[in-house]
């Protein structure tokens, strides 16, 4: 009988000792109650506690943990149904208060994250939810942190993952879209034929102007040729003109030395004037701008006459006569 109770003893002694050890894992926290009060937090490691007194009444992990948001039906700012879904990243630093503070803290948390997205989703209009994703995620962030801080709790991200609007919206959407890159593909086209057509005629008024500027340059080319030539041409001219002269007077000075010296050079010069005054006419007849010449034999006659006098009387005059009749041949 005895060694029963001895048994019984050594049982129930080794249960209360097995019961008192309590082993943590590391980045894991527990609360111990001591008759239904909270007592301690046990940290990771060997804990000890009171056997039929002490309660191990909530253990979690100290880590970062998930909450996947499931997608929530939202109204934006100008009436359009969305539906949004998120991730949100956590992490208890009080066990205490997390324990204490709350009950059910992951359907809190829950709860809480839809509560911002319709919140967040109401203040924007449709365009902006696909736009000011990072400026929501940020938002929600704080307001998220602030509001889970009296349950030992620290949210460290928030994403939203997918905004999904109805399939009414999506179409018409996808209408919108297509509008759109039809107006844009008409936009570019006409930029293009405006461009084209202001190349084009910047390119006849640059061809006209070179033209124009090519014209004006052979103008002045052809002007200053003819200058030339028109100058030249009178510098042969004169220069002609100078070497008859000299010839002239050259010739005049021998006619009058052999008048001197002989006199039957007189009607010598006398034949030599009526064939060169007979040349003057035939050459006038033959010229473009021909003119009618009547010619009274007794004009040559008394031109002759006329000549012979001013010889005998003066021979030296010889020279300005035959320089005056060459002048008139010339003409």
């Amino acid at each position: 009988m005895g060694q029963f109770f001895l048994l019984i003893i050594l049982a129930f002694g080794g249960s209360a000792l097995v019961g008192s050890v309590r082993i943590i894992n590391e980045k894991n926290e527990a609360l111990v109650e001591s008759l239904g009060s909270f007592k301690k937090k046990l940290s990771p490691g060997l804990n000890f506690v009171v056997p039929f007194v002490d309660k191990v009444v909530y253990q979690a992990t100290t880590r970062e943990k998930v909450l996947d948001i499931p997608p929530q039906s939202c109204i934006t700012k100008d009436n359009v149904a969305i539906s949004a879904d998120a991730v949100v990243y956590w992490r208890i630093m009080d066990m205490e208060r997390a324990y204490y503070r709350i009950e059910n803290l992951p359907l809190a948390m829950e709860n809480l994250v839809l509560t911002q997205i319709r919140s967040e989703m109401g203040k924007l209009e449709l365009d902006q939810t696909f736009t000011a994703r990072t400026e929501v995620n940020e938002t929600l962030l704080r307001e998220l942190d602030i509001a889970t801080d009296p349950w030992g709790v620290k949210v460290t991200r928030v994403e939203l993952r997918n905004i999904t609007p109805s399939k009414a919206v999506q179409d018409s959407m996808e209408l919108q879209m297509a509008a759109e890159r039809k107006k844009r593909a008409s936009i570019l086209t006409s930029e293009g034929e405006r461009d084209s057509a202001i190349n084009e005629s910047k390119g006849k008024a640059e061809a006209q102007v070179l033209e124009a500027e090519a014209a004006k340059t052979a103008a002045i080319l052809q002007a200053e040729a003819q200058q030339q030539a028109t100058i030249l041409k009178a510098k042969a001219e004169a220069e002609q003109e100078v070497l008859k002269a000299q010839a002239t007077a050259k010739a005049l000075d021998i006619i009058g030395g052999k008048i001197k010296t002989d006199p039957q050079a007189k009607e010598a010069l006398q034949f030599l004037l009526a064939q060169h005054y007979l040349e003057m006419g035939k050459t006038i007849g033959s010229s473009e701008s021909s003119k009618v010449m009547f010619m009274d034999p007794r004009s040559m006659i008394s031109t002759l006459e006329g000549v012979r006098s001013v010889i005998g009387e003066n021979p030296s005059s010889l020279n300005f006569e035959l320089e005056k009749f060459d002048r008139h041949s010339a003409e």
